[in-house]
């Protein structure tokens, strides 16, 4: 039966998918502020929650990063364990519970007491709190990319999976944008005193608000109401490991080189720009935020074209993209504005190509039953190991002089990637969802 005109949205969308694509975007998007609020802001709350010595000046900054760091490696948790509750209760259930974790998370980050007043305590619940955040985003990404995924109607499914990346970098944005402002508004003395915890306090609330929004989508998993009903057997935490092993190797394949490419591109290339070439802190944070504006605009588009052409071609050109470009990109930067502006840009171009389609293509190899596990902890599990030691490792590379070596190490990861996609990874494109 044909859609009626004044139930489609303007993009021919019937408004009951749009609904869905708001729910699982505007909850991923308070995800990710609150994830990435925590690095914007920690170089003013490392000295207040841990002790500090004058011939050890940066032991705060570093075991706060530490702490992040201990964050990633709680994803994997979250993808398998929120992911199998997913898959047994239902994407809705799941992306419900993750945002709640997430609010729980940011709100005993805004209180945290200092060490000065509770001592060893306040490094323990800064600690505590990055670990739940970090299960949190974990299991998000295994039911939410899995709900936009089954959201989608046909021939829309890259569309529909790009929106996961387009709300993670409006997250990341409003979370920059919001260290940034207080910053410049506060007096330094208020904004390590106090006003480093609004941003945390605005997450805890903005949870409360994805709550509510996720509250009215509908499920997606009629396989999940089957298993309550006791129609179908539950699935077993590793079950989509025992039945679909090759889906899961494959997962990590396809994620191994966008994820490192993700976080270089998006995360430490400033970074890299003002340790290489003493590039201006200031103007490679701008440079970073105006690419990743254009990475944003990208996803939709990007998604759409994978929806006419199929995943294998944009996965193919990603992959010979960060094959062969990372060296002659990363070699002919200099400390000029045109310079990092124009290598993060087309690297983001080509990195959109990964992007856009990720949650599109990991959810199509798995069938309901246990799409949200398998897929959630393979690829988290490789961002982990990947993508969250990328900025360790391109720094440690140039602590030991050798500052060249960390693009033929993106290269060498994309090449694998390349050959993934070329000879082990069916086109999905057309095949319904299993």
């Amino acid at each position: 039966m044909a859609t009626s005109p004044a139930t489609e949205s303007p993009l021919g969308i019937p408004r009951s998918r749009v609904r869905q694509l708001m729910a699982a975007s505007i909850g991923n998007v308070v995800e990710w502020y609150d994830w990435y609020a925590y690095a914007a802001l920690a170089a003013y709350f490392s000295v207040q929650v841990f002790p500090k010595s004058a011939d050890a000046s940066l032991v705060p900054l570093l075991a706060t990063y530490g702490v992040f760091a201990v964050g990633f490696f709680m994803r994997p948790l979250g993808g398998l364990l929120v992911g199998s509750f997913a898959d047994r209760f239902g994407r809705k259930a799941a992306m419900t519970f993750t945002i709640v974790l997430m609010g729980v998370g940011s709100l005993m980050l805004a209180i945290t007491p200092t060490y000065e007043a509770a001592g060893v305590l306040a490094p323990i619940i800064l600690t505590l709190a990055r670990l739940i955040q970090g299960l949190s985003v974990g299991g998000e990404f295994a039911a939410a990319t899995t709900f936009l995924v089954e959201s989608a109607g046909p021939g829309r499914r890259g569309l529909f999976s790009s929106f996961q990346y387009v709300s993670t970098t409006i997250g990341q944005l409003l979370a920059l944008g919001l260290a940034a402002g207080l910053g410049v508004m506060l007096a330094e003395s208020d904004m390590n005193g106090w006003g480093w915890r609004v941003p945390f306090v605005i997450g805890a609330v903005l949870s409360l608000v994805g709550l509510w929004i996720r509250k009215g989508a509908d499920e997606t998993s009629q396989v999940a109401q089957e298993i309550q009903e006791g129609k179908v057997a539950q699935p077993k935490l590793f079950d989509f490991l025992r039945n679909y092993p090759k889906q899961a190797a494959l997962i990590v394949g396809i994620t191994v080189a966008g994820t490192v490419a993700y976080y270089t591109w998006t995360t430490f290339l400033p970074t890299y720009a003002n340790i290489t070439v003493d590039f201006s802190k200031t103007e490679a944070q701008l440079v970073g935020t105006i690419s990743l504006v254009f990475f944003m605009i990208l996803q939709p588009l990007l998604g759409m074209l994978s929806d006419r052409i199929g995943r294998k071609p944009l996965l193919i050109t990603f992959g010979v993209g960060f094959t062969l470009l990372p060296v002659p990109l990363l070699g002919m930067l200099d400390n000029t504005f045109a310079s990092l502006l124009l290598i993060q840009c087309v690297g983001m171009v080509f990195l959109g190509c990964f992007t856009s389609i990720s949650a599109a293509v990991n959810s199509e190899l798995f069938p309901t039953r246990v799409r949200a596990a398998g897929a959630g902890f393979p690829y988290s599990l490789t961002v982990a190991l990947f993508g969250g030691t990328a900025p360790l490792i391109g720094t440690a590379f140039i602590d030991a002089g050798n500052p060249g070596a960390f693009p033929w190490y993106m290269s060498a990861l994309a090449l694998i990637s390349t050959l993934v996609y070329v000879f082990a990874l069916k086109e999905t494109k057309d095949q319904p969802l299993r």
